[in-house]
């Protein structure tokens, strides 16, 4: 059984927590600024520099979202003093990814080029070295956002296991299967 609701949260320098009577946490940072409504089941103080959450019982549903809310709101703290970064690759013959402003081209092998326009809450870079596969660079405050701006870039085209092409993470491992030849011996 997971004990993640009991650990406090560690608000650090430069940080603010505030809870309003709609039992709505506000974080505010160098970052930016993240709002989370929460269960009013859940109680949440902030107490010195940590947050501390408590649940009224050990019913399922109070214990679940108790290490729920608590992981929401570590994220976001997280999120708005040190910032989230993801890194795709673009691995492929002829894939390419140039960004303008809040605007993403990706040449992926299909007929046409294909435009995403991001939220202005994710910063956006695309980087092309000579002999090494395109990166997309995406940054946010918010995890999930950003998590959710990757997975649609992701689904464009995502890696296939017999050459690894596609769109994957850095550092992704991709299990890769034979072709036809060899299992034909």
């Amino acid at each position: 059984m997971s004990r993640i609701g009991k650990a406090p949260i560690e608000i650090p320098a430069g940080v603010s927590v505030n809870i309003d009577a709609n039992n709505v946490v506000t974080v505010k940072g160098p970052k930016g600024e993240l709002s989370q409504a929460v269960n009013s089941d859940i109680t949440v103080k902030v107490e010195g520099n940590h947050v501390v959450l408590t649940r009224p019982s050990d019913d399922k549903a109070h214990r679940s979202q108790h290490g729920l809310y608590r992981a929401l709101i570590h994220n976001m703290v997280v999120g708005v003093s040190t910032g989230y970064r993801k890194e795709m690759e673009l691995v492929g013959v002829g894939y390419r990814a140039t960004s303008t402003g809040q605007v993403l081209e990706l040449a992926l092998g299909y007929s046409h080029a294909i435009y995403i326009k991001l939220p202005k809450e994710v910063k956006v870079e695309a980087k092309t070295e000579r002999n090494k596969n395109p990166l997309i660079i995406l940054e946010s405050d918010d995890k999930q956002l950003l998590g959710q701006v990757c997975a649609k870039i992701r689904s464009l085209r995502k890696p296939e296991p017999y050459k690894g092409k596609g769109i994957k993470f850095v550092g992704e491992v991709i299990r890769r299967k034979s072709g036809k030849s060899a299992s034909a011996k």
